[in-house]
This record gives C-alpha cells, sequence and structure tokens, in this order.
C-alpha cells in the first residue's frame, strides 16, 4: 500500500485535494432479452419501459431485443450500482411473462439473422434513422455480431479539478482546450494499457458453435455445442466480435482533437466499394445510411471514445468539435456471468484507479508505428491473454505480459495511494491486490472461471449462460424498488413515450429528403 506522501511524489504533484477525487462515473449496461430456454425473445421492447427513442434510462442497442440500461452519473460508486440495479429490477418486473436478461456479453441460442429483430423507434425522421443505421450494420458485417452485449463506463474528472490541474501545469490555454487535450493525454495512454483491462475483467472465452455459422475462425471444440480458445479472455473484443476488416486499415489518431474529427470524418465521407455492392436501395427499401467506411460515427468499433453529451439528432464529432470532451467512455468490458449486475463496485474502484494513472502519468503522442503495435497486443491478449509466456510488444521490443502486468500495478498503486487518502480507508489499494493476484494465477480471471465452470458442470456455453441468468433473475427477484423510485421510473417511461409522439408529430420532410440531408452535412 503506497502512502500519500510516495503517490504524490511518484506524479510530481504538489497536492490532490478530495474535490479531485469526486469522479463522475456513469455506467451502460447492454443485455439480451431470452426465452425461458436461452433462445433470443421476438417480443417488442415492453410498452411499460417507455420509449427507446427518448428514455434516459432504458433503451436498445442493435436488436429490439438488446435491452441497455442507462443510469445518470454519479460521485458515489454505490449509488451508481444501486441505480442499475434499480434499473434492472423495474426492467425485469416489466419483461413479458418467462423472459431474462442474458448473463453473459456472447449471445444465446441464435439460428439464423432472420431470429434476430433490428430496433424498432417509431415513425419519426430520427427514429427511422436509427433503426437503419441497425440494417447497415447487418448487411455489412452480419447480425449475429450485433447481438454481443458488454457495459461502456463514462467517467470525468469533477469540475473543480480542471482549473487547478491547469495551474499545476502552469497551462494558459483556455480551460475548455486544456481539459479536452488532458483528456485526449488519458485516452492515448489507455490505448497503449487497455490489454490490461481485457486479461483482468475478460468473461467471454467461449461461444456457442452457431455464432460462428459461416465465419472463419480459430476456435477449438469445447463440446458438440461449443467453441473456445484454451487461453482466451475477450472472443467479443476480437474478430468474431467488433473488429472489422474494414476498420482495421484506420489509424485513428488521438495527439489532437482536430485530427481525431478529421479521420472519422473522412472515413464517412469516402465510398467503401464492398458496401457500395450492398447498394443504398433493393426494391424501394433502404439497405444503409449510405456507401460510405462509416455509416456514423458511432460505428467506428472503439475501445474508448471521448463523448460530450448532446441532444437527439446532434452529431457527436461536432459537439467535440465545438464544446470539446466533456467525459470519456470505457467501452471493452464484458458482463461478469458471475456478477448479477454484470459488474461490481470492485471492479469500478480499479477502473477509477486505471484511468486516473492514464491521466496522471507520461502520455507521448502515438505514432502510426505504436498504433498497430497496442493494436496488435490488444489481439494477443483477447484469443491468448491467459498463456503463461505470453509475449507482448513494448516500443518495438518483446515484453513478458505478466512483467509488465506486474510494472503497470506498480504504477497504478500509486494512483489508488491517492485515491485511499482522500476517501480514507483502503479500498483502492484491495482492488488492486484482487487484480494482482489474478496477474500471478490467470486462474483467478473471469474468463478462467467461465471455462472452469463450463468444465466442472459439463455444461456447454449455451447451457452456462442458461443457468447464469436463471440464478440472476432469482436474485432480482427478491428486490424491491423504493415507491420513490418506483414512481420515478414509472413517470419518466410515460413521459417518453409522450416526447417520441411529440417528434413523431412534429417531422416536417419525407424521410427521404431527411436522409439527403443528413449526409450532406459536413
Amino acid at each position: 500500500m503506497r502512502t500519500f506522501k510516495e503517490s504524490l511524489a511518484h506524479f510530481n504533484l504538489p497536492e490532490f485535494k478530495t474535490a479531485w477525487g469526486q469522479f463522475v462515473r456513469g455506467i451502460e449496461k447492454e443485455s439480451l432479452r431470452v426465452t425461458p430456454n436461452g433462445r433470443l425473445a421476438q417480443t417488442d421492447h415492453p410498452a411499460a419501459l417507455g420509449s427507446t427513442l427518448t428514455h434516459p434510462y432504458i433503451t436498445t442497442d442493435y436488436s429490439e431485443a438488446l435491452i441497455e440500461l442507462i443510469t445518470p452519473t454519479f460521485t458515489n460508486i454505490e449509488e451508481c450500482l444501486q441505480f442499475l440495479a434499480d434499473l434492472h429490477t423495474f426492467s425485469y418486473n416489466n419483461l413479458p411473462a418467462g423472459e431474462m436478461l442474458w448473463g453473459s456479453s456472447m449471445p444465446c441460442l441464435l439460428e439464423s439473422d432472420a431470429q434476430i429483430p433490428l430496433a424498432r423507434y417509431g415513425s419519426s425522421n430520427i427514429g427511422k434513422l436509427k433503426t437503419l443505421y441497425r440494417e447497415g450494420l447487418g448487411h455489412r458485417y452480419g447480425r449475429l455480431m450485433q447481438t454481443i452485449a458488454g457495459i461502456h463506463y463514462n467517467f470525468s474528472m469533477p469540475e473543480s479539478f480542471w482549473a487547478d490541474y491547469r495551474v499545476l501545469k502552469q497551462s494558459t490555454e483556455p480551460l475548455q482546450d486544456f481539459q479536452t487535450r488532458q483528456y485526449l493525454h488519458l485516452i492515448r495512454n489507455y490505448h497503449r494499457f487497455s490489454w490490461l483491462l481485457v486479461y483482468l475483467f475478460g468473461a467471454s472465452p467461449a461461444v456457442c458453435r452457431c455464432f460462428t455459422k459461416g465465419r472463419d475462425h480459430q476456435l477449438q471444440e469445447f463440446d458438440a455445442a461449443t467453441l473456445f480458445r484454451p487461453d482466451a479472455t475477450c472472443l467479443r473484443m476480437g474478430n468474431l466480435g467488433y473488429k472489422s476488416d474494414a476498420q482495421k486499415s484506420l489509424f485513428v489518431c488521438y495527439n489532437e482533437l482536430d485530427t481525431y474529427i478529421e479521420c472519422l470524418q473522412k472515413a464517412m465521407s469516402i465510398p467503401y466499394p464492398p458496401y457500395e455492392e450492398i447498394g443504398m436501395k433493393k426494391d424501394d427499401k433502404y439497405l444503409q445510411i449510405n456507401t460510405n467506411l462509416l455509416q456514423l460515427e458511432n460505428e467506428f468499433y472503439a475501445t474508448i471514445r471521448p463523448k460530450r453529451v448532446g441532444t437527439s439528432g446532434e452529431r457527436p464529432l461536432e459537439l467535440l468539435r465545438s464544446k470539446g470532451i466533456q467525459y470519456i467512455e470505457v467501452r471493452l468490458l464484458d458482463l461478469n456471468p458471475f456478477l448479477p449486475l454484470g459488474i461490481d463496485a470492485e471492479q469500478i474502484r480499479f477502473l477509477d484507479a486505471f484511468l486516473l494513472f492514464c491521466l496522471l502519468a507520461d502520455s507521448p503522442h502515438c505514432t502510426e508505428r505504436e498504433y498497430f503495435e497496442t493494436e496488435s497486443n490488444l489481439a494477443a491478449v483477447v484469443n491468448d491473454g491467459r498463456a503463461a509466456d505470453l509475449e507482448l510488444s513494448h516500443q518495438g521490443k518483446k515484453v513478458s505480459k505478466t512483467k509488465w502486468a506486474r510494472k503497470l500495478l506498480d504504477e497504478i498503486s500509486h494512483s489508488a495511494g491517492l485515491l485511499d487518502h482522500i476517501h480514507g480507508g483502503t479500498a483502492f489499494a484491495a482492488s488492486l491486490k484482487t487484480q494482482a493476484a489474478k496477474v500471478e494465477d490467470a486462474g483467478l480471471t473471469p474468463s478462467a472461471q467461465v471455462v472452469h465452470a463450463m468444465r466442472e458442470q459439463k455444461l456447454s456455453f449455451s447451457a452456462f449462460g442458461l443457468l447464469q441468468s436463471k440464478t440472476h433473475l432469482s436474485w432480482f427477484n427478491k428486490q424491491t424498488v423504493s415507491q420513490n423510485q418506483l414512481d420515478h421510473l414509472t413517470a419518466v417511461s410515460a413521459q417518453s413515450l409522450a416526447s417520441q409522439a411529440s417528434i413523431e408529430a412534429n417531422d416536417d420532410m419525407s424521410f427521404d429528403d431527411f436522409l439527403v440531408q443528413w449526409n450532406s452535412f459536413r
């Protein structure tokens, strides 16, 4: 455990005020709705859960059956998790009879794309655009890939931190520019070291055989219904998941905000021959928003995103250009199938210490060589992260994954020391100790525990996923939501339906014209 003085000295800080540790955090958690036998639900999104277009807490991602629960932001970890638990309980209470939420990131039993209904957002132009975007994703990558679920962790430093930190860094630039530059600093380090998060928290080492139908893979047979890699950690982040050949060539630079925006805007404006072959329309039905490399900014499957809060219909890149970075979104976290919420306070504390380390440690500008080196490291840990002899590449040199992980945890212990001092206690150091044990014994990682549970109980992946999902269902059936919270969630759901109706009533152009206008925006 680090002393406060040691931690300050490590980051060359004269102080670390208590207020600086009041991180602002929120969680977005995706889960498939499934039937009692573990197949994808074919029912509509429950009306009692409100409008997926306008509800601030409950929406859908790719599929009508892929529910997404979104907490507001909190400075208190337990309050954030409690709100997420309330959203789960409220949702469970309003699901169609017999349905439950799938507890794993990799999907349940699926046999064809036709079984995966696209999310629907109503008859407004913006609602139709959201569905068309998903139609395009299905044509480009296949609908199976879009049934993968994950957890996104939204993180920002408190507002009071930035003015003080600008003084400490002796910067004279405008505060928003300084804040944006420092978030890019954090993001570059996150990219360098995100493989560690995949190793520690990856929980998708196996998939149903049906998930690989018609797709190239390098998986091995676990049983007649299951494929896996013996040392895999997070197949969700590999070639079977959120990676695509079309995007592999993109060098997305996080050195300057302008270059980041320019790279994505270029990808959204350059036609891509395979997508041109799909075409925009077939039999008067739109197939995708456009035929460019990216339909929208969000099609770039980054492991982290710079973000800014905006209103419906505002373009994310334009928000960043005009107002700068407000927070970051960590996007590579699997659902932990052994946890009802998929995440817990201990993991959040480590994420906080990790992200603070990424902000405070030196972060040189990224080169194209380093960018693709980082991508290669991530792929290695995704596929073979638990292999004892795995080597990664650091500045062009081979390095033991285990030795590098130990070094990183030693560095992160200083940010954990800062947080334990200002919050009182040893909770952040304890989280670090738990992660250190995983580095020394890969059998303690969630991915290893998944494989172990399947072997010990002689379960296929689908049977394991169904068992865990039923365990979570039993847990949530015992939970209650306070009357005030229940009234709030009920009122928000009703208001979201009214808001959607208002948007639909006020549309004043055809969807054809709306799409032309949308695609011409630069």
